[in-house]
């Protein structure tokens, strides 16, 4: 296969698994957080990467841009009668009960936002003309006004979408970025299918120059191609990335959803609860023997209803930084160290007692062992910057760096809580797979927390997400309102609405290079009862509406508790995801050792759990083969990551190289 790396940026380091096609190689080094690209292409020097290599990457530009409110400056042209739906919105308070609120950021000043006399009617006929003169003198106010993208969003685009594709040409010739909403989210609903356009719109020419510049340096490297996650955790060729940058809003965490559930189903494990904790969040998913995805997510606020892999995110993470507030009380994060400076025990200028800095007070990182050896922590540095919060506190440094481990851990607990316990799953029937730099670290006490008797962590934990990047398939979503009660559709008619849609999908996944046998069509319908808001994804195989409709009662009770099998059911939209699967390095991943039986404790430590210190060894992850064990306490120690034994547990390392925690019989 063709070589391939995955580069996948986060907060404070950027990953790297480059695959040339006999081994895996891993590399980390922090990340340039002025210009992201700088640590990109400085890895790829590093790791020697060759000319023709495919470059999969897994970016948060899109989603740093919004919230950060840092995007291009956006103008918006809308049906007449419809130029406040932004503001607006669905007229929820975003606390029930305060009386008074500051008002939400709105992407789209409002000296941008135009509305121009047109009309097409549910079922796609042109009621009233579209005005060129109002569409003229809307788009010289919008360059007047320093405008730098359109979005364009007219009402029942979806159904016909010419008057939006006049408007497009008319635009494109005065050259601005334009988003257009039957190209985007051809789907009902004016406020989120405004919301997802205007916010493609925001991101997009900011996604377009990192995009540019990222290829001006892999040019110079030889013939390098680059490709982009999306949310939903399939890849994207760079080209739709730059004009539909909406789709890669989580980017970086769908590749670790991506690359847990690969891991974990060649271990025999297709029930996990995913954990990705880096140095500035953690991020959580759950799969019930499939990746759950959704339509309805959101950022700052606007929801984006776009495919994306359903993933819940805290501001909790290894750079997190300690603090109190104003009643007294310990709190950490969401503001967090980063790269730049980062914690104090990095030597970078931090001046922040971070979850990092407690780890290190408490035994749980090895100072010289960090990064394989290529960067020493600081160990002085942490306990200087612990010193004036825990006078604040009246308690020891220790103490302190105890009480700051056991907040990020609840702020953790709470977020897996929200993705299982709140959505009707038990997670004490699943696995929990700890990953990211400091996952491995926080698992084993969160999972006795959650009372979940098994862990699995990975053969490189640290780096998991950029080796998502390097399994993922090429994948693109398509879908359209059809709004129609079932009990009056046809199989012929479902046939007949998914045949453009099949037809596109194809042809897309041809124009990219993926022969037809290595192209799977999944088809799915957004099925409500009558009369709800809501929808529920149902996948189908074939076009048969009895079938669709038994599957929807059944994961509406699965999902709400209850089914109303009398109740007549409506389709709402219908779905395609088309998938060009691509040759993946299993063989390589499950590659063993050839060493014979090594001691692999390398050196003994002390680790503090539970108030008290405890003798442990410290083990190298390399010199782990299948077969052996580890009984906690204990550390592990590899150059992407440090996993921390907690007492009570055994490891075991399985044929791929994880290790498989199990809690031993009463213990926790």
């Amino acid at each position: 296969m063709q070589p391939i790396v995955g580069v996948d940026i986060g907060g404070t380091f950027t990953d790297f698994v480059y695959f040339p096609g006999d081994e895996i190689h891993i590399y980390k080094l922090l990340s340039t957080k002025k210009d992201p690209s700088t640590a990109f292409l400085k890895g790829l020097d590093i790791l020697d990467v060759t000319s023709d290599t495919l470059v999969s990457h897994g970016t948060t530009v899109a989603t740093n841009a919004v919230l950060e409110h840092k995007g291009a400056r956006t103008a918006l042209i809308t049906t007449e009668g419809f130029r406040d739906v932004l503001a607006i919105g669905r007229q929820t308070r975003p606390k029930l009960y305060r009386l008074s609120f500051s008002e939400r950021w709105i992407p789209v000043p409002e000296d941008l936002r135009f509305e121009v006399s047109e009309r097409v009617a549910a079922d796609g006929t042109v009621l009233i003309p579209l005005d060129m003169a109002q569409v003229e003198q809307a788009l010289d106010k919008a360059l007047e006004n320093g405008a730098e993208a359109l979005a364009i969003s007219l009402l029942f685009s979806f159904a016909n979408p010419t008057h939006e594709q006049v408007i497009k040409q008319m635009a494109l010739k005065r050259g601005l970025f334009v988003s257009v909403s039957s190209e985007i989210l051809p789907e009902y609903r004016e406020f989120e299918r405004m919301s997802t356009t205007v916010i493609n719109a925001y991101v997009s020419p900011i996604m377009d120059r990192y995009i540019g510049s990222l290829e001006e340096g892999l040019q110079r490297r030889g013939n390098c191609i680059l490709w982009i996650m999306q949310s939903s955790g399939g890849i994207i060729g760079a080209a739709t990335a730059r004009s539909e940058a909406v789709r890669t809003a989580l980017s970086g965490p769908a590749a670790g959803v991506t690359g847990a559930f690969h891991v974990a189903s060649l271990a025999g494990y297709d029930h996990i609860i995913t954990f990705d904790m880096g140095g500035t969040s953690s991020d959580v998913s759950l799969a019930d023997g499939r990746i759950r995805r959704t339509a309805e997510g959101n950022i700052e606020g606007w929801p984006v209803r776009v495919p994306m892999i359903d993933i819940h995110t805290v501001g909790a993470g290894g750079g997190s930084i300690a603090w109190r507030d104003v009643g007294g009380s310990l709190r950490v994060g969401p503001e967090s160290a980063g790269s730049e400076p980062g914690p104090a025990c990095y030597r970078r200028g931090g001046r922040d007692f971070t979850v990092t800095d407690a780890n290190l007070l408490l035994g749980r990182l090895d100072p010289e062992h960090f990064l394989g050896g290529r960067m020493s922590l600081d160990r002085a540095a942490s306990e200087e910057t612990a010193s004036s919060l825990a006078r604040k506190f009246g308690m020891s440094k220790v103490d302190l760096a105890e009480g700051v481990i056991r907040v990020a851990n609840a702020r953790m607990e709470q977020a897996i809580r929200v993705i299982s316990i709140e959505r009707g799953f038990d997670p004490r029937d699943f696995t929990l797979l700890p990953f990211g730099g400091a996952g491995p670290m926080h698992a084993l006490e969160m999972a006795d927390a959650l009372h979940i008797s098994r862990v699995l962590v990975p053969r490189y934990p640290g780096v998991l997400s950029a080796l998502g990047l390097i399994l993922a398939d090429f994948v693109k979503d398509y879908s359209l309102t059809v709004m129609r009660e079932m009990e009056e559709v046809t199989s012929g008619e479902l046939t007949k609405a998914f045949e453009p849609l099949l037809a596109r999908g194809k042809s897309d996944m041809a124009s990219e290079g993926f022969e037809e046998e290595n192209i799977v069509l999944e088809k799915a319908l957004d099925l409500r009862y009558k009369g709800q808001s809501f929808e529920l994804v149902v996948p189908i195989e074939s076009y048969a509406v009895a079938e669709a409709v038994k599957s929807f009662h059944a994961g509406h009770e699965k999902r709400y508790g209850y089914a109303r099998p009398d109740a007549p059911v409506e389709l709402v939209n219908i779905r395609l995801t088309t998938r060009g699967v691509r040759q993946r390095p299993e063989a390589i991943y499950a590659r063993r050792s050839t060493s014979s039986n090594p001691a692999a404790v390398v050196s003994q430590t002390q680790v503090r759990f539970g108030g008290a210190w405890h003798d442990a060894p410290v083990y190298e992850r390399e010199l782990l083969l299948p077969g052996h064990e580890i009984v906690g306490p204990a550390l592990v120690a590899q150059e992407d990551a440090t996993t921390v034994v907690s007492p009570g547990w055994h490891g075991r390392v399985d044929e791929w190289r994880n290790i498989v925690f199990i809690r031993r019989k009463g213990e926790g």
